[in-house]
C-alpha cells in the first residue's frame, strides 16, 4: 500500500497545513469576549451579611477562619467537602468547588476543574517532563512551572481553572516499560527531587515569597512505590508492591520527601497500588506517620481517583464501603478523588467507625489550603493575580519557553562526521519520512491541554530554505504494514533523509505498559532500508517517552545521527528544526537508561527490587544498581562542540570528629551514623570547564561519587549538576559543595542513613578522583 507523499517547497506549506496553522493561530488568539468571572467565597459585595462570619475574615489567621467554618457547618455539609467535587453550601455563601485540575507540562482540561471551552481557547503545551527534565536545567524547572501558574491563575479569573493542580509526578522511572514514565523527570532520586521542588516552587510561589500563601496548589503524586499500571496482567489496582525498607528510603521516598520539606507542596496523592500489603490510602505510617508526622506537610492528602474504592472493590481490604472510607480517614487521608467517601462517609460515622471530629480533621486541612489561595477572600480579581486574564495566556513568550525547554531536552545520541548540523547551502532537497514527521497530538503525551498551536517536525523543517518530500512510510506507529518502496526511493533522490520514527500513546500511556523495548511493527525495517538507499546523511529522530533498543540504528553507518526528542510538545517541530539545522547546539542528557531487549525478557515489571541479586541473575535497576550493557546510558548526550575538564580544587580526605566513647574507635567499622558533630562538614569541588570547540554550547557537568561497597550501595550515585553556558574556548569555574552527611552517605539495609568509610571515588564531569573519608 502507498501512503501520502506530499511536496512542500521552501515555504510554502499545502493548502490543507496552511488552513490548519490559521485555524490554530486563531484558536490560540485570546478572546476580547466578555469574560466570566469565577465562583468563590466570602462575596461580601453581593452579599454583605457574610461579612460577619469569621471565616470571610481576612483579619484572622487561618486557623481560626478553619476552625470558625468547621463549626458552622452540619455533619452532611462536612462529608460534602470530602470529595473532589466539593458541594458548597449556599447558606454560607460557599459555592461548589472541583479540586481536579491537571498541569503536568501546561494547563490540562483532565479532571474537569479546568476547561478551555470558555473565554481561553488554549494554553501553552510544554514538552512532556521525561524531555523537560533531560535539560539538566533546575532554572528552566522552575521558569515552566511559574508560567503554568500564571497561565492557571489567569484562567482562574475567568472561570475557566481550578486553583489545585495535581501535578507533578514524582515517581522513579524504575522499568523502561512502564507506559507512564514520559510524565516523570526519569530514574534518578536527586534529578527528580530537584525537579519536583523546582516545579512545586514554580507553580506555588507568590511574588512576595509569603509561605502562607500559594498562586495554585501543587500536588506530588503517586505515593509511593508506584510504577506498574497494567502489565501482563498485573494491574496497578490490584498490584501489591513489595518494597525492602532499604530501596524504599534510598529510591522511591527521596523526592517526596523533598517536594513535602525543600518544596512545601500543599499536597501529596496517595497512589492504588498496595505496599507490602497495606493500600497506600489506607496505610497510617505512610500518611499520618511519614507524610504528616516526619516530613510535617503543610496541606492536604488526596486520593487518587476512585482509590478509596478500589480498596473495598478491587482489593478487597474491608468487607464493607464504609470501612473503606473509614481505614483511609484514620491513616491521614483528607480528600477522595471522586464521590465514594462522600456516599459512604455518612455510614461509617453512624456504625461509629470514624468520629464527626475525624471529619473535621480532614475538612480542616483542605479548607486551610484554599484559605492559603485565596478562595475564602473574596473577588479574587481584587487580590493578587487579580489583574491576569486571556492576554497572559499563549502569549509570545510562553510560546518561546515551551521552544527552548524542548530546545534544551533534545538529545543528540550518535553523530557521525558531516552529518549534524545540516547546512543549508549543502543540504537542498530533504527527505522527511515516518509515521511521527507530521502529528500532532503525539508531540504532547499524555495529561496535556488544548495548545496554543502545534508546529509538526515536518512544517518545522521546511521553515528552512531547502525543498522537503513527506512520505509516512507506515499509517502510523504501530507500523503493521510499510510502504518501503515509495520510502526508499524518496530518500534515494534527497540530499539527506530525517526519519521520524518511535511511539505515542498507543503504545505507551496510563494504563498500558509495554511488553518489550523494540520499535514498534516493522519500523526498523523501514528504517534499514531507507538508510540503505540513502544517497547523503540519514537522521534518525526518535519520538518516545521511554527508552527503545535501537542497537541497530546505533550500530548502522548508515544512520548517520540519532535524536531523542521524547513527546516535545507543541513547538517540537521548531526545537527539531533548530537543532538539526544548527540554530541550537544540542545540550540534552538522557535521564533514564536505554537498555537492550536482552534486559527485560526474563525482568517481571513486578519485582520491584532496586539492587542486583547474583544468586537468581537479577541484574538491578536504573544506572545506580544496576552495570550489564546498555543501548544508551543515563546522562548520556552530545554536543556540536566539545567541552575540556580539569579539576582545581578537590580535598583527598574528610576526617569525622567522632565522641572518644563511639563505639567505632575501638572496633573496626565499615560504615557510621549520618548524625553527631561532623554533620554539617562540607568540602568543596571545583572544576575548570573550557568550550574547546568553534561553536558555543551549553554543558552538563555531573557530580556522581561511587562510595566504598558497604551495604549494598550504588554502583554510581548523582549528587549533584550544574548546566554552564559557553562561547567557543570560553573558560568557566564550576563548584559543588559536598555535605559529607547528606552526599557521602548510603542507606543501610535497615532504611538508616549511614557514612561509608573508606574511598569515595568522586566522578566530577569526565574526570574521576579519591576522597578518604575516614574516622
Amino acid at each position: 500500500m502507498s501512503y501520502p507523499r506530499q511536496k512542500i517547497g521552501n515555504r510554502a506549506l499545502s493548502s490543507v497545513s496552511t488552513l490548519l496553522l490559521s485555524i490554530l493561530f486563531f484558536v490560540s488568539t485570546p478572546s476580547n469576549a466578555q469574560s466570566s468571572s469565577p465562583d468563590f467565597a466570602c462575596d461580601i459585595t453581593r452579599n454583605p451579611s457574610l461579612a460577619g462570619f469569621g471565616f470571610c475574615n481576612t483579619g484572622l489567621n487561618a486557623e481560626a477562619r478553619v476552625a470558625d467554618l468547621v463549626r458552622r457547618l452540619t455533619l452532611e455539609e462536612k462529608i460534602g467537602f470530602l470529595v473532589s467535587k466539593a458541594t458548597g453550601v449556599s447558606r454560607l455563601g460557599i459555592p461548589d468547588y472541583n479540586w481536579w485540575s491537571e498541569a503536568l507540562h501546561g494547563v490540562s482540561d483532565v479532571g474537569g476543574g479546568s476547561s478551555f471551552a470558555g473565554p481561553v481557547p488554549g494554553a501553552t503545551s510544554f514538552p512532556q517532563v521525561i524531555l523537560t527534565a533531560a535539560s539538566f536545567n533546575v532554572s528552566l524547572f522552575q521558569a515552566i512551572g511559574k508560567v503554568v501558574s500564571t497561565e492557571a491563575r489567569a484562567m482562574y479569573n475567568v472561570g475557566a481553572a481550578g486553583l489545585t493542580f495535581w501535578s507533578p509526578n514524582v515517581n522513579i522511572f524504575r522499568d523502561p516499560r512502564w507506559g507512564r514514565g514520559q510524565e516523570t523527570p526519569g530514574e534518578d532520586p536527586t534529578l527528580t527531587s530537584k525537579y519536583a521542588v523546582a516545579y512545586v516552587k514554580g507553580l506555588q510561589g507568590t511574588d512576595g515569597g509569603d509561605p502562607n500563601r500559594l498562586k495554585v496548589a501543587a500536588c506530588c503524586k503517586h505515593y509511593t512505590a508506584y510504577d506498574v499500571d497494567n502489565w501482563k496482567g498485573v494491574h496497578r489496582y490490584t498490584f501489591n508492591s513489595v518494597v525492602n525498607q532499604q530501596d524504599m528510603d534510598d529510591t522511591f521516598q527521596p523526592p517526596f520527601k523533598s517536594c513535602v520539606v525543600d518544596g512545601n507542596v500543599a499536597s501529596v496523592m496517595c497512589s492504588y497500588n498496595q505496599v507490602n500489603g497495606k493500600p497506600t490510602c489506607a496505610d497510617p505510617d505512610l500518611l499520618s506517620g511519614v507524610i504528616r508526622g516526619q516530613w510535617k506537610l503543610n496541606g492536604y492528602i488526596v486520593s487518587d481517583c476512585d482509590s478509596v474504592e478500589v480498596i473495598y472493590a478491587s482489593q478487597h481490604y474491608t468487607k464493607t464501603p464504609e470501612e473503606a472510607v473509614a481505614k483511609s480517614m484514620l491513616a491521614g487521608l483528607d480528600l477522595n478523588c471522586d464521590h465514594f467517601t462522600g456516599q459512604h462517609a455518612l455510614g461509617a460515622v453512624k456504625a461509629g467507625l470514624v468520629n464527626e471530629t475525624d471529619v473535621d480533621t480532614a475538612i480542616s486541612n483542605n479548607f486551610a489550603t484554599l484559605m492559603r489561595l485565596g478562595f475564602f477572600n473574596g473577588d479574587p480579581k481584587k487580590q493578587p493575580y487579580g489583574n491576569l486574564g486571556p492576554q497572559d495566556v499563549c502569549s509570545a513568550e510562553n510560546q518561546e519557553l515551551a521552544r527552548e525547554a524542548a530546545r534544551q531536552g533534545i538529545v543528540l545520541l550518535k553523530n557521525s562526521i558531516g552529518s549534524l548540523p545540516f547546512s543549508p547551502s549543502a543540504i537542498k532537497t530533504l527527505a522527511v519520512i515516518g509515521p511521527n514527521a507530521n502529528v500532532t497530538d503525539t508531540m504532547i503525551g499524555n495529561y496535556h491541554g488544548v495548545p496554543c498551536k502545534y508546529t509538526t517536525p515536518l512544517q518545522g523543517l521546511v521553515e528552512e530554505t531547502v525543498s522537503a518530500t513527506y512520505q509516512m512510510g507506515c499509517p502510523n506507529v504501530a507500523c503493521t504494514e510499510a510502504d518501503i518502496d515509495s520510502a526508499t526511493s524518496l530518500a534515494a533522490s534527497a540530499d539527506a533523509v530525517v526519519l521520524v520514527m518511535g511511539t505515542d500513546l498507543s503504545i505507551e500511556r496510563e494504563d498500558h505498559d509495554r511488553v518489550d523495548l523494540f520499535l514498534p511493527g516493522k519500523q526498523q525495517q523501514l528504517i534499514t532500508e531507507v538508510a540503505k538507499a540513502a544517497k547523503g546523511p540519514v537522521v534518525l529522530v526518535i519520538m518516545s517517552g521511554g527508552g527503545l533498543d535501537v542497537t541497530f540504528a546505533k550500530n548502522d553507518p548508515k544512520i548517520t545521527s540519532i535524536m531523542w526528542v521524547g513527546f516535545p510538545g507543541q513547538a517540537g517541530g521548531l526545537a527539531i528544526a533548530d537543532v538539526i539545522f544548527g540554530r541550537h547546539n544540542p545540550s540534552g542528557k538522557l535521564p533514564m537508561t536505554w537498555y537492550p531487549q536482552s534486559y527485560v525478557e526474563n525482568l517481571p515489571m513486578s519485582n520491584m527490587n532496586m539492587r542486583p541479586d547474583n544468586s537468581t541473575g537479577y541484574p538491578g535497576r536504573t544506572y545506580r544498581f544496576y552495570s550489564g550493557e546498555t543501548v544508551y546510558a543515563f546522562g548520556e548526550g552530545m554536543s556540536y562542540t566539545h567541552f575540556n575538564h580539569r579539576l582545581i580544587k578537590a580535598p583527598r580526605l574528610v576526617s569525622l570528629d567522632l565522641d572518644k566513647s563511639h563505639s567505632c574507635r575501638t572496633s573496626k567499622c565499615q560504615s557510621v551514623d549520618a548524625i553527631g558533630p561532623y554533620c554539617g562538614k562540607t568540602v568543596e569541588v571545583q572544576l575548570r570547564v573550557r568550550n574547546a570547540g568553534e561553536r558555543e554550547g551549553s554543558d552538563t557537568v555531573f557530580l556522581f561519587t561511587t562510595p566504598p561497597a558497604v551495604h549494598r550501595s550504588p554502583v554510581k550515585h548523582l549528587v549533584a549538576f550544574e548546566k554552564v553556558r559557553l562561547e567557543k574556548k570560553e573558560k568557566a569555574v564550576v563548584g559543588f559543595t559536598v555535605d559529607v552527611c547528606k552526599d557521602l552517605s548510603v542507606v543501610d539495609e535497615t532504611g538508616k542513613r549511614k557514612i561509608a568509610l573508606g574511598v569515595h571515588v568522586l566522578h566530577v564531569g569526565s574526570l574521576k578522583y579519591s576522597l578518604n573519608v575516614r574516622i
